[in-house]
């Protein structure tokens, strides 16, 4: 049987901190993998081959720790590498009968410890190998949020990102090489942050502070202000019946077919960060408009398909759920959708026209689920009065995929 690969977390102290088991290991290995910085940190206590990580990362591993035969290996990680680390895809690549992981204190541990934060209070946002721009969806006023930096220069571009989101009064800790003898903390506030980057080897604390009551909530149905939009929006009232309806999970993923202005993708992302969701629109300046929104309200991962569906399905992951807000009167889409949907997926279609609704009433006749007019009115001045300022109606039909379509 090949011999495991011992994975060993080691903090920006090296040797000194490690535990037996984990020293054992480094000596016994005969070769040892990780980063520069990690395999200096144990130079002069083992006599093992040290090789770099490959590159790309998840698909040169399998191919190197192969090429090893039965040699002991131990690949060096950084604090816990459980977490946003090296021992996770290890165990997804090699299975977890091949991988033996002996952990340290993660930066979070420690960033913890050093500002009295309760690690299970605090929200953790990734900048390695990530878009930062999640930190949107985390950083509300009153909440503590870590940032794993990617680099010196993570926390200026965590500063201006929450300036640009009215949170500049958020206090900003940049807590460097935890746990070994260069380790630094500086502190100050994000909107006046010039601090010298420093070291790259570095994690942010912010305290979320602002001076006005945010428009971004939790839940779906988001002010229609926050969104750049031509006029093609679902807006807030049917936005919020209509992401209940498609009922976003963990993991689930979306199709959102006619994107407009991404509203719908993007609340639907904003629900949980193992969401995901494609968005098939076929204007380019649309296409732009909604990759703009999705970075801006802090789901960058929203991948955005330019084409006219049903065309435009083809390749793409099965959906577990649908939105169809345009388009839908394309030959052949609704049942193309319907095919491709898991069985109990959910699919929800939205119009405002005579003609889509016509549909509508023959896809609910045809397949069930629930048909649903939705009316909203607002306030609104009528001379020295107010009166009811009714929007468009819209016709909602929402169904769930049986195991079998009717002929």
């Amino acid at each position: 049987m090949t011999a495991p690969v011992v994975v060993v977390g080691i903090g920006a102290d090296g040797w000194a901190s490690l535990a037996d088991r984990a020293r054992a290991a480094v000596t016994d290995a005969d070769v040892l993998v990780g980063s520069p910085r990690q395999t200096d940190l144990v130079a002069g206590h083992h006599d093992a081959r040290v090789l770099p990580l490959p590159t790309p990362l998840r698909e040169g591993l399998r191919p190197l720790l192969d090429g090893l035969g039965d040699a002991r290996v131990v690949v060096l990680a950084s604090g816990d590498p459980m977490h946003h680390g090296i021992g996770r895809t290890l165990a997804e690549l090699l299975g977890t009968d091949r991988v033996d992981v002996i952990g340290a204190p993660s930066s979070l541990s420690l960033a913890c410890a050093r500002l009295g934060w309760g690690l299970e209070d605090v929200d953790v946002v990734s900048a390695v190998g990530r878009p930062l721009q999640r930190l949107a969806v985390v950083a509300h006023p009153g909440r503590r949020v870590l940032v794993l930096s990617r680099d010196a220069l993570t926390p200026q571009a965590v500063a201006t990102l929450l300036t640009e989101h009215g949170l500049g009064d958020s206090l900003m800790w940049v807590l460097s090489d935890l746990g070994g003898p260069a380790e630094r903390v500086v502190e100050g506030v994000a909107a006046s942050w010039d601090a010298d980057p420093g070291s790259p080897l570095n994690i942010v604390a912010v305290q979320c502070l602002s001076s006005y009551d945010s428009l971004v909530g939790l839940v779906p149905g988001l002010a229609d202000e926050l969104y750049e939009t031509d006029g093609q929006l679902t807006k807030q009232h049917v936005r919020s019946a209509t992401l209940a309806a498609l009922r976003p999970a963990p993991g689930e993923l979306l199709w959102d077919i006619g994107g407009g202005s991404g509203s719908i993708g993007i609340e639907w992302l904003r629900a949980h960060p193992t969401c995901r969701a494609v968005t098939v629109e076929p204007r380019p300046d649309r296409v732009k408009r909604i990759r703009r929104n999705a970075d801006r309200l802090g789901v960058p991962g929203l991948q955005v398909v330019e084409g006219l569906a049903p065309d435009a399905l083809a390749g793409l992951s099965r959906p577990d759920a649908v939105f169809v807000g345009g388009g839908l009167t394309a030959p052949g889409l609704v049942p193309a959708v319907l095919d491709a949907l898991r069985p109990g997926g959910r699919l929800v279609a939205n119009t405002v026209t005579l003609d889509s609704e016509a549909l509508l009433f023959i896809m609910f006749r045809r397949y069930g689920g629930s048909l649903t007019r939705l009316e909203v009115s607002h306030a609104d001045a009528v001379g020295g009065f107010t009166s009811w300022s009714p929007s468009r109606p819209v016709t909602q039909w929402s169904v769930v995929r049986p195991e079998e379509l009717p002929a």
